[in-house]
Formats: C-alpha cells, structure tokens, sequence
C-alpha cells in the first residue's frame, strides 16, 4: 500500500496501529514532497537530495541498512554527505557502513555524521551493559538469537543546544530535546516544512515508561512537542511509523500527545505530593478519556501503565512506599513461606487458574500473581510449570503493548525451559 495513503487511513481511522504497528512496520521508499524520501523501517530514515549530495535523518539497524541502501539507490545515485542521528538506539544509527565502503571503492568523502553531545556518552554505556542489553532485546521482541552490538559508528561533531548546518544549499536546524531518550535531536528543514522528531512521535502512547530501559523524561517530552508544533510543519517525519501530512494534522498529534504526557505527570505528581503509594498511583492515573481513542495514542508499543513508574522513578526514586519491599526478603523464600500457610503450592496454582479463567484484567493480573508464587516455590513442579506456561500465554494474548507481551511471552517459554 502507498504510504501516503496508509497515512491517511490511519489518520480517519480506518486501519489500525495494531495493525500497521510503528515499531515493525516496513515499506518502499516514498518522496513526501519534491527531493525529500521517506524510507519505513524498523527505524525509519529520511533523506534530502542537496548539491553536495545526499542529506539523511537516522540510517536504520543493522538489520535494515542493506534494504534502506537499496531503496535510496532506487531513487538517487547521490553519494551520502551528511547524517543525523536522531538519537543513539541501536534500531536509527547502524546504516552509515553501507554509505562509507560506498564512497571508498568510488573515491568519494567520507560521510560526516552528526549528533548531541550526550550520544557518545550513550554509545559507552551500551558498551558496558551490552550482555544485559542483549538480554531485554531479546525478550522484549522475542529474537532468540539477537546479538547486541559491540561497536558503534560515532558521531564526527557533536554540538549542545543548538546547531545549524548547511549541506549544499539546504539550511538544517538541530535542536536538542529530551524525551524518551537524554541524547534526542529534532531536525526542522525549513526550506521543505519538513520536521523529523525522531522518537518525539511514533504513532503509539508514547515510549516513556519501557519497562526495561533507562530513564524517560516525559515532562520535558511534553514540552518539545509543544515546541515542535509551533514550527508550522507541512510534513512530520517520525522515528517510527507513517508520515504526518498537513498543518493541522501535525499540530494536533504534537499538541495532544503532549497533553496526553503532561496529564499523566500531573496526575501521578498530584498523588505522590499526598504520600500515595505506588501501587495506589498506579491503579488511580489515567490518560485523558477524550484522547483515548486517538489512532497515535494506542497503547501498541508503551503504555501509561509503565509511563507512571518512570515519573515516579525519576521524581521520587526507586522504592515504592511499602515498607516491606524497602528491605525485602528473597522472592523464592516469600514464595516458600506462602505456598506452606496455603498448603501447597499446588494450592496456588488451583486459584490462579480460577482467577485466569474469569479473563478479565484485574483477575489476570492477581492470577499473575499467585502462579509466580507457586513457580518460585516448587520451579521443578511438571504441573505447576504448565500452568504458569498456560497463564502468562494468557497475559501476552491480553496485552496490547509490545513491551507487556514480550515480557509475558518470555515467561511462558521460561516456564517449560529455555528451549520450549
């Protein structure tokens, strides 16, 4: 399908993001508007034909450099000048490779490739937590043999608020923002009304909660889009997922995925200036219930859920107001301890599926629950693992986030072994 047109209907209403999901949708390159391409992938990319050469916004993955190289070869024999990286997840910054054995068997310049000062920084991490980083991917997309990489194509200039370059007559501003990432850049060509926001827009309730990644920033998200909606974009070039196509449009998807974010921060600050709990703010905040039903704002790939642990991660630290999980005892001796007061763990399990079988939210959840206990106290258990397989099954088919259904999924294979 045209990827204009599949804007379009996403936009009316009339496909879905469940169906067309941001974070793992693909198609063939479309030119949004005279010289300027935009290639869908697991990490969209965006380019601007220049004299000079090519101009490009993100590179892709690892995965997706040779498709996204191949595409633009399709469109423009032009040599790769300039890069942006959006920000430094491994999924926008991996296809400059392709472009720099490109230009040395034709004897062309180097690509020059530049990002916020913050990126490197990120790079490093990665490089100290790659084994972790492997293992959340894996379970988070469910891609078993997923390697995480150990090198990384770093930026040539960085800069810190602010910068402007030129790449043959086309005028590029780069400002820094925070939102999912510390590193983000949001690049405005105002010569093509062209905004490519990177990550600050994918088409889903935003990724400001990923449940195992760092830290998000959603109020000062919320203040970006704010930002970026004043620019009077005609064309809004997203990380993830469809181009956004028309003034209005970009306005209020900016706008409202703004509010969306500030509601939720002030909702959960409101709670945590009262001395709630975690638990209780967690089962109190919502989105505003008149965007809900907006077709960027499904919870497909993050969810509010998880946004409101980050904020009161990052406003009120780790611990969750229960005195008891300040300085818990082991899971397995817990578990232990009630699988004998219920007598057994076969107890355990016996109400966890009565629980499951009801298939609504709140019983899955307490089903969650008490089938964990039952796993941790007899792991061995043939029976027990089967149904702990069974409920967390149960939980990933019920999820509507990539995050919730790849760690539910993981845990249905885990129960069995790891090579169920």
């Amino acid at each position: 399908m045209d990827i204009v047109e599949l804007a379009d209907r996403l936009w009316r209403g009339e496909a879905s993001t469940s169906e067309h999901h941001p974070v793992v949708f693909s198609g063939d390159l479309a030119e949004i508007t005279d010289g300027v391409a935009f290639l869908p992938t697991f990490g969209n990319c965006s380019a601007f034909t220049t004299d000079d050469g090519l101009f490009m916004v993100d590179t892709g993955s690892s995965f997706t450099a040779p498709k996204m190289h191949s595409e633009l070869r399709r469109w423009t024999t032009q040599p790769l000048h300039t890069a942006v990286f959006s920000h430094g997840h491994v999924d926008h910054v991996f296809g400059v490779g392709i472009f720099e054995e490109e230009a040395s068997t034709n004897g062309w310049a180097r690509p020059h490739v530049v990002a916020h000062e913050l990126l490197p920084l990120r790079f490093d991490r990665y490089r100290l937590t790659s084994g972790y980083n492997q293992i959340i991917n894996r379970r988070q997309f469910g891609l078993k043999d997923f390697k995480w990489p150990l090198e990384f194509r770093y930026p040539d200039e960085t800069y810190v608020h602010e910068f402007n370059l030129y790449v043959g007559a086309l005028d590029v501003h780069l400002h820094h923002e925070k939102g999912e990432t510390d590193d983000a850049t949001v690049t405005w060509i105002p010569q093509k009304r062209v905004l490519c926001t990177g990550d600050l827009f994918v088409w889903s309730s935003p990724n400001a909660g990923n449940p195992q990644k760092v830290q998000r920033y959603p109020r000062e998200w919320a203040q970006a889009l704010r930002r970026m909606a004043q620019l009077d974009a005609a064309f809004l070039l997203p990380g993830h997922g469809v181009p956004i196509i028309g003034e209005d449009r970009i306005r209020q998807a900016l706008t409202e995925t703004a509010e969306y974010l500030e509601s939720i921060v002030d909702q959960t600050l409101a709670l945590m200036n009262q001395g709630a709990r975690l638990s209780d703010v967690l089962s109190s905040v919502a989105p505003p219930s008149h965007l809900t039903d907006r077709p960027f704002l499904q919870p497909v790939y993050d969810e509010p859920e998880f946004i409101v642990r980050n904020i009161w991660r990052l406003y009120g630290g780790w611990w969750d107001g229960n005195p008891a999980t300040l300085k818990p005892a082991n899971d397995r001796r817990v578990a232990r301890e009630l699988a004998d007061l219920v007598g057994g763990a076969a107890r355990l399990v016996e109400r966890a599926e009565v629980l499951a079988d009801e298939r609504n939210d709140e019983s899955l959840r307490l089903a969650g629950h008490l089938i964990e206990l039952a796993w941790l106290a007899a792991p061995d258990d043939p029976a027990i693992q089967t149904a702990r397989q069974r409920i967390f099954s149960d939980r990933a088919e019920a999820a509507t986030s990539t995050m919730a259904r790849g760690v539910f999924t993981w845990a249905a294979r885990e129960s069995v072994g790891p090579e169920s």
